[in-house]
């Protein structure tokens, strides 16, 4: 069986890992492989290693540096279909959903071939009498990042190119239920040119993660997750001097007015609760039918979610992905349940009802009411009341030619 190992320094390695743990097909459920779980010895290679390539690559010009960003977004596009089938065979959703989030994560390549603009300094002549000012960017030195599984190339890849193009050397701490995108893109770096000890990727779970938010010589720590694994990454690192980005979850709603085209409103709710395999950020987790329109609504929202077929994520198969995981499954099974807490419930089973989790585990909810603000409170994003977060909503009705976020 396969043994997914780290990547410092330029190649894999087992490091001194010597826990693994299995990492399986979401569409058969077998074991496809192993990772290494890395702990404070595996980070500290790889912080060793980092730390010797910056001497050489913060001296590094502007030039090779967008020059190995340029090799590295071809290799992208060249190699997307594989990556795709990579994520897909280890996170369940289709190879079209992967290649999409491919495509979203080059674009933050695209934009570090050109920095040159955003690193110039500026110059400011006699501000005050003999007093000149100016500043200057320079690279902090060791940074690191922490991913979720639901974006295994895409998270990853809003971080590192910036962080590699401005001078910084990268370490990556995937999760370890979906480590092998992360390998797959060390390697292409390599034959981008990039030199050996700039991007690192260490395997494992909260030991990994701890030696990284604790370790002196990592400058920087970034972070996309749940909130409460948010505010503990950024409570651990700043208490360590580190400058912290740590992202945590939220839940969206859309509102569907009495005049909306029902039929439009349930295609965007359908994809929001069960694109990617349910498990984008931006899903749609609650929807509040305004008025009557709630159970003609839940209606077409039925039989929208019949439609849905899971299965394995290839192309040839034409599915919408897996559901991950047994208790996923299980919630899967409770569609069409009866009247719940906020009204009707659809498609993938009662969700949570305080909305403490960062994904949507393929729910779709809908709430009646007269006003939709009567479910709000103030300095609350969530609709419903309970929740404290939020990053987008929509809202059907047939003035708007599209749904708005």
């Amino acid at each position: 069986m396969t043994t997914i190992q780290h990547w410092i320094n330029g190649s894999p390695t087992q490091g001194a890992a010597t826990a693994t743990q299995p990492v399986f097909n979401p569409a058969t459920g077998a074991e496809q492989a192993q990772v290494v779980l890395g702990a404070a010895a595996d980070v500290d290679a790889a912080v060793q290693a980092a730390s010797a390539a910056f001497e050489t690559w913060s001296e590094s010009s502007l030039t090779q540096r967008t020059q190995v960003m340029f090799a590295f977004r071809q290799l992208l596009v060249e190699h997307e279909e594989e990556l795709g089938r990579v994520i897909s065979a280890e996170h369940g959703k289709t190879v079209d959903d992967a290649r999409g989030e491919i495509t979203r994560g080059r674009e933050v390549v695209e934009f570090a071939c050109g920095l040159g603009d955003v690193l110039k300094g500026s110059f400011s002549d006699q501000v005050s009498r003999g007093v000149d000012v100016h500043d200057f960017r320079q690279p902090l030195g060791v940074v690191a990042g922490i991913t979720p599984f639901n974006f295994p190339a895409m998270v990853p890849l809003w971080m590192h190119p910036i962080a590699i193009a401005t001078g910084n050397t990268f370490i990556l701490k995937p999760s370890e239920r979906d480590p092998s995108a992360a390998n797959f893109v060390a390697g292409l770096y390599q034959k981008a040119g990039l030199p050996e000890g700039v991007f690192n990727v260490v395997h494992g779970g909260k030991d990994a993660v701890d030696a990284i938010l604790a370790h002196p010589g990592i400058e920087a720590v970034s972070f996309v997750g749940s909130t409460p694994i948010a505010r503990y990454v950024h409570q651990q690192a700043t208490a360590h001097g580190k400058r912290v980005q740590a992202l945590g979850g939220a839940k969206n709603h859309a509102v569907v007015l009495p005049d909306a085209d029902l039929e439009f409103a349930a295609n965007h709710i359908t994809a929001g609760a069960y694109g990617s395999a349910g498990e984008r950020c931006m899903a749609v987790s609650v929807a509040v039918a305004v008025g009557d329109a709630a159970d003609a609504l839940v209606a077409v929202l039925e039989r929208k979610a019949r439609e849905v077929k899971v299965g394995p994520g290839d192309p040839s198969d034409r599915g919408d992905g897996n559901v991950r995981g047994v208790r996923r499954r299980r919630r899967g099974r409770a569609a069409r349940a009866g009247p719940g807490r906020h009204g009707s419930r659809c498609g993938g089973g009662a969700a949570d009802h305080r909305h403490d989790r960062s994904r949507s585990d393929a729910d779709a909810r809908t709430a009646g009411g007269q006003d939709a603000a009567d479910r709000g409170r103030p300095g609350r994003s969530g609709l419903d009341g309970d929740s404290v977060r939020g990053q987008g909503g929509r809202v059907c009705d047939r003035r708007r030619a599209r749904h708005r976020r």
